[in-house]
C-alpha cells in the first residue's frame, strides 16, 4: 500500500477548520519531500485513513490538486502524481519567465515604492529560513518568496493564476530536489534576483530571472540526463 510518509512516520489528522485545505496541503507536502513519487497512484481510501479525513473531503481535495495539475486523471487507472519530463521542465520556466516579468512590469509600474517595499519584505521573511536543514521549509519559504513577488504586482489576474502555477512548480521542485540538494546555490541565485528587483534595472531583472527560473531548468534537466545515463 503507498503512504505518505516513509516507514516509521505517522500523520496525525488534520484540523477540523477547513479539513478539505488541511488534506491538499498534506498531499502537497507528501509530493515535495518525495514521499509521494510521480506517477504514484492515490487512491481515497488510503489517504481517507491516514488522514483521518472523509472520503468525500479527500475527493474534493484530490479533484481541486488535480484541476491545478499536481494530480493527473488517467482513464480507468485513478489519479496519479503528475510527472515532467525535458520539454515540460522548459515549458513551465519559459512561462513562469514571462509571467514573472508582468509581475516585474507592476512593481516598477508603482511611483510610490509601497510595491518594492513588498518585495524587500518578501525577501526579509524568505531569508530568515533559507538555510532551513528541513527541504520542506525551504521549499515552502521558497514558493512564498514568488507567490508575494507576484502579490506585490497588483495584478489580480496574476493573484488568480498562482495556485495552478504553484502546482506545476512544485512538481518541478519535487523533481530537483530528488537529484541536487544546495541550498547555498539557492540562496545565492535568489539574492542576485533581489539585488536585481531592487536596482529598478528591468533589463537586468530580467536577466537575473532568465538565470533564476530558465537557467536552473536547464541545469537541472542536465543533472537529470547525468543521473538516467549513470
Amino acid at each position: 500500500m503507498n503512504t505518505l510518509l516513509p516507514t516509521g512516520s505517522a500523520v496525525g489528522p488534520v484540523s477540523s477548520l477547513s479539513r478539505r485545505d488541511a488534506a491538499i496541503q498534506e498531499i502537497r507536502r507528501a509530493v515535495v519531500r518525495g514521499w509521494l513519487k510521480p506517477g504514484e497512484k492515490l487512491t481515497e481510501v488510503q489517504l481517507s485513513q491516514m488522514l483521518s479525513v472523509s472520503r468525500p473531503t479527500i475527493r474534493e481535495a484530490l479533484n481541486q490538486l488535480a484541476q491545478e495539475g499536481l494530480l493527473v486523471q488517467e482513464p480507468y487507472r485513478g489519479l496519479r502524481v503528475a510527472t515532467v519530463d525535458a520539454d515540460q521542465i522548459l515549458d513551465i520556466a519559459n512561462t513562469r519567465q514571462a509571467l514573472d516579468m508582468l509581475a516585474v512590469d507592476g512593481i516598477l509600474d508603482d511611483p510610490t515604492g509601497a510595491r518594492m517595499d513588498s518585495v524587500r519584505q518578501a525577501w526579509a521573511d524568505f531569508s530568515r529560513v533559507e538555510g532551513d536543514p528541513d527541504p520542506l521549509v525551504r521549499h515552502e519559504a521558497h514558493v512564498a518568496f514568488h507567490r508575494r513577488i507576484w502579490a506585490a504586482s497588483e495584478n489580480s489576474l496574476l493573484v488568480r493564476l498562482w495556485p495552478v502555477v504553484e502546482a506545476h512548480i512544485t512538481i518541478a521542485l519535487a523533481r530537483d530536489q530528488a537529484v541536487r540538494s544546495d541550498p547555498e546555490r539557492a540562496r545565492l541565485v535568489h539574492q542576485h534576483l533581489v539585488d536585481a528587483l531592487l536596482s529598478g534595472d528591468r533589463a537586468a531583472i530580467q536577466e537575473a530571472f532568465e538565470a533564476h527560473t530558465i537557467g536552473s531548468a536547464r541545469e537541472l534537466i542536465e543533472l537529470i540526463e547525468r543521473k538516467e545515463t549513470a
